[in-house]
Formats: structure tokens, sequence, C-alpha cells
């Protein structure tokens, strides 16, 4: 098997490449060359998406048996439409990793895999779309639905579109779990959302990426969403953190209305955690049923741990600085419970 990686140097795509070596497959990487190395064993082709010159390039380096596409986040439809145009010579198959931020209802409602997209044109620059006054729907969730249109309409019944919610790992680059992990450590009283039972549904980088490439070998067709089936409950998992660290912290269980009164950001200063119905509500099973496989979540929590205690370095993206709650904030909130 022949396969071409769009990115493939950091988290999602690194363990896409990395588990295709391991299968003995070729891997052939494309990118800018500036977010970290390719694994042992891959083929790198650098040069730049939106450039066509590049991509016409790349194109002569093929064929290959499928294309999986890691690297369409920060790139309009147009450019999405650009890359699969240029390559729909040089492999049949497409697979396009994208997000739950598609669909119209999310993060409000319940979803499906035939739940309704956002409405975006294949050739829309990164203007199109607006982020709603609630945050939903966001430009993102329509820049990432026009993408997919545009891969459908060059590769149509040989495009598969893959949609995570979060995804969780080592290698993380967003700190979420990392952040947990540290917090976790550092022990005392921590302000956890209430309530405790209440279950979320991350993924490990490692499943997805062994889901890509069952898709990229298969021939199937049509969108996947990519989540934890069974998931965990938000108090299992902080033990989980605690447990895996060896912290000595205490979970203060909070209802959100006093997280919101408090000014506490959902999603980021506390990650993981939002209140909208449909969040954690993405049902997975047709991916169940195309050979998804997902670890215990324990096990993912465990593994970064690992990964961060040996001095792992996830590439430099200002996400990271964008979760978890300032520690004087923390404690301002947790002495008014007192």
């Amino acid at each position: 098997m022949k396969l071409l990686v769009l990115g493939g140097t950091w988290f999602l795509g690194r363990a896409i490449a990395r588990a295709a070596l391991d299968r003995g497959w070729e891997v052939t990487l494309f990118n800018r060359g500036r977010s970290g190395a390719a694994p042992d064993g891959a083929r790198t082709v650098h040069g730049d998406r939106t450039e066509s010159t590049d991509l016409a390039r790349l194109a002569g380096e093929g064929p290959w048996d499928a294309v999986v596409d890691t690297s369409s986040s920060d790139f309009p439809p147009r450019t999405v439409l650009l890359a699969a145009t240029a390559l729909r010579d040089a492999a049949p198959r497409w697979v396009h990793v994208s997000t739950v931020s598609v669909y119209r209802g999310w993060p409000h409602q319940a979803l499906t895999d035939i739940s309704p997209l956002l409405d975006c044109p294949v050739d829309a620059d990164e203007t199109y779309g607006y982020t709603g006054a609630n945050g939903s729907p966001t430009v993102y969730g329509f820049q990432k639905a026009g993408g997919e249109r545009a891969v459908a309409e060059v590769f149509g019944d040989a495009a598969v579109f893959l949609r995570p919610g979060v995804i969780l790992g080592p290698g993380e680059y967003v700190g979420r779990l990392p952040w947990w992990l540290a917090r976790a450590k550092r022990g005392g009283r921590i302000l956890a959302p209430a309530p405790s039972n209440q279950r979320i549904q991350p993924i490990d980088v490692r499943d997805v990426a062994a889901f890509a490439l069952t898709q990229a070998a298969s021939t199937t067709s049509g969108g996947y969403n990519v989540t934890h089936p069974e998931g965990i409950s938000f108090a299992d998992f902080l033990g989980a953190c605690l447990a895996v660290t060896g912290g000595s912290g205490k979970p203060e269980w909070v209802e959100p209305s006093v997280l919101t009164a408090h000014g506490v950001a959902q999603w980021t200063e506390i990650p993981l955690w939002r209140t909208h119905a449909g969040v954690w509500a993405v049902d997975s099973s047709r991916a169940a049923a195309a050979g998804l496989r997902c670890r215990p979540i324990v096990d993912s929590i465990r593994d970064t741990w690992a990964w961060l205690a040996a001095d792992g370095r996830p590439v430099d993206h200002p996400r990271w600085a964008d979760h978890g709650i300032a520690p004087e904030k923390e404690a301002k909130i947790l002495a008014s419970l007192a």
C-alpha cells in the first residue's frame, strides 16, 4: 500500500504516518517542513499546498493508493479544492480529516453521521462564514464543511470524511489533557465541573490514526463520526489523572451556574467542560461498524503522562496557552465556596 499524507509531522498526521509505516506501507509526506521531523522510514516532499506548482510537482511523485489529508484545518475550501484537483489522477482515494463542527446542530443537538451539515461553497476563501452569538456555528465549522464539499466534488464516492470531536493522547499540541495532568499533579483543591457523572467522549490519537488507515485501504465512502463510543465520566477522567500523576488533589464539584457566575470560560479555562446538550452526544456507531476500535480513555491518560514525563515536547502551538484556569482565579472561586 502506498500512502500520501498531507502533513504528517505532528500529532495526528505523525501518528498516521507512523502507524502506516508499522504496517509496512510506503509513506510519502507533503508539508512545508516547519512543524517537526518526519518519522523514520517516511519519504518527504516539501512544498506549499497553496501553490499550484508545488502541488503539480507533488503529483509527479506518485502514484499512491490513497491520500490522507490531516493539514486542511489551516486552509480555506478553495485551497482544499486546489489540492484535491491537483492530486485526483495521482491517487484513487481521499481520506479527509474533518470535524464535528461541520454539523448545523453542533454542539446543541445529539448528532449522527447523517445530521445536516453547514453550507459553504467549494471556492470560499478564509473570510466565509460567521460565528453565532452563542458560539455556534463557527467560522471554523463553515470552513471545514466547505473543505468536505470541495473534496466530494473532486473525488465523489472515493472520498471519506472523518469527523472527530476531541482528540487526546501522546503528542497532543492543544494542551487539554496535559493541563489536566499538570493540575492533578499540583494537588490541592481542584475546581471541577458538576455533574461528576457527566460522560465525555475524547478519543485517542492512535485510534483515529488506525481508523484513517482502515478507511484508506477500504472502499467505503461518506462521513464518519470519530468519537469514543463508551466515553468516560468526568469523575473517572479526573480520578485517572490523579492516579497516574500521583497527585493528592481533591476535586470540588461546582455547578455550572456558579462557574458561569464567576466568568469561567467553557472549553478553555476548564478544558473539556461544556454545557451544551450535544457536545458529548455524538453517535459513532457507523464508524464502529466500519472498524473503529477505541482503547480505554484511562490508557490515553496514562500514556500521555508517560510521554510528558519522558520530556515529551509538543509542537509549539498558540492554542496551548488558551487552556486552563489561572491558579489565582481558581483559588478565588474555591475560597468563595468555603
